[in-house]
């Protein structure tokens, strides 16, 4: 089950575990100052956007156009950190990653 690091928009760190297989959305919705996911991981609102590390977003697959196109629409998009946590699937390879939620819009 690998250790999620997350810095929620209120500035406090925490420390979750997920299931393989999970997106990143499923654990942060359920902090208090975490994300929304309003489309329920559709990729289709961007309320899940969160900023990778960016040792950690070298490590993920690369990003859909769809995703890409809603990340850029965002006030808050970084380039090689931006990523919607509904498109990132949780596996053994992300043990330790480290993110941040983004803003709220």
């Amino acid at each position: 089950m690998p250790t999620i690091h997350v810095t929620d928009r209120g500035g406090n760190a925490h420390t979750l575990k997920a299931d393989n297989g999970l997106t990143l959305m499923e654990p942060l919705r359920e902090l208090d100052q975490g994300i929304e996911a309003l489309c329920g991981g559709m990729c289709s609102c961007a309320t899940c956007h969160v900023f990778i590390a960016p040792e950690w977003f070298r490590k993920l697959p690369a990003v859909h156009s769809d995703e890409l196109e809603l990340l850029e629409s965002t006030e808050n998009f970084r380039a090689g950190e931006s990523r919607l946590a509904c498109q990132v699937k949780v596996s053994d390879a992300l043990d330790g990653i480290v993110l941040t939620v983004a803003p709220e819009e």
